[in-house]
């Protein structure tokens, strides 16, 4: 190799040094902290992960986020629905971990089944089976058919925090009864929980549920 070869290898390696560090510091740092800082100036509830707190401040979950309201098991038993509270639309998505016990999700997802798969049909008839027994009461009975398509179905994300009104108003005598509560007043509660179409035209109306269950908490301990 000549002198010349030498010199101008050196020279691109140089440069491609050079490349790379002015890329480092403007893709990996520059450019972050950038993005950062604009979020938290201009969208600060968001960038920290839209955090829902309840009236003494206290972070309850994040916004965008379903969970769960369940009594534990017994040992060897899956976890029972707390019934005080509106339940979520079913969280059936790609499983739990040791960390993540309280919603099955490790990632978001659906169930990945068919329309007419056995296994997704056997989980709606039981789903719906449990919707009509635990909402029903001494004094209102649920019909099968009024069991909305969202009580017995998990989102596309799996990670829905919303249920529709119609699913909602079917908790309402349930809570109330379990709460101590008139129906009216939980039927209020709802009303005021429950969100329009974005827009006014985007998507459909719906309740937001840890929104809702927040209030109920606070308007139970009155």
């Amino acid at each position: 190799m000549t002198k010349n070869s030498v010199r101008r290898s050196a020279r691109l390696l140089g440069a491609g040094l050079r490349a790379l560090l002015v890329l480092t510091l403007v893709c990996g740092v520059l450019y972050p902290l950038t993005v950062t800082g604009v979020a938290q100036a201009l969208f600060p509830g968001r960038a920290d992960g839209s955090k829902a707190r309840d009236a003494e401040g206290r972070v309850v979950g994040s916004a965008l986020i379903g969970q769960r309201y369940d009594l534990p098991g017994e040992a060897g038993e899956e976890p029972r629905p707390d019934l005080r509270w509106f339940q979520p639309r079913p969280s059936r998505g790609l499983g739990t971990n040791t960390v993540n016990t309280r919603y099955e999700l490790l990632l978001s997802g659906a169930t990945n089944r068919s329309g007419d798969n056995p296994e997704l049909l056997a989980w709606v008839r039981a789903a719906k089976d449990a919707v009509v027994r635990e909402n029903s009461t001494a004094t209102y009975r649920v019909r099968p058919a009024d069991v909305p398509p969202d009580a017995v179905t998990s989102s596309g994300s799996g990670l829905d925090p919303h249920i529709s009104p119609a699913y909602a108003a079917l908790q309402v005598h349930r809570v109330a009864e379990r709460n101590g509560l008139t129906v009216r007043e939980v039927e209020q509660l709802v009303a005021r929980h429950t969100e329009g179409r974005t827009l006014g035209f985007l998507g459909e109306p719906r309740v937001h549920v840890l929104g809702l269950n927040t209030a109920l908490r606070d308007l139970a301990r009155k």
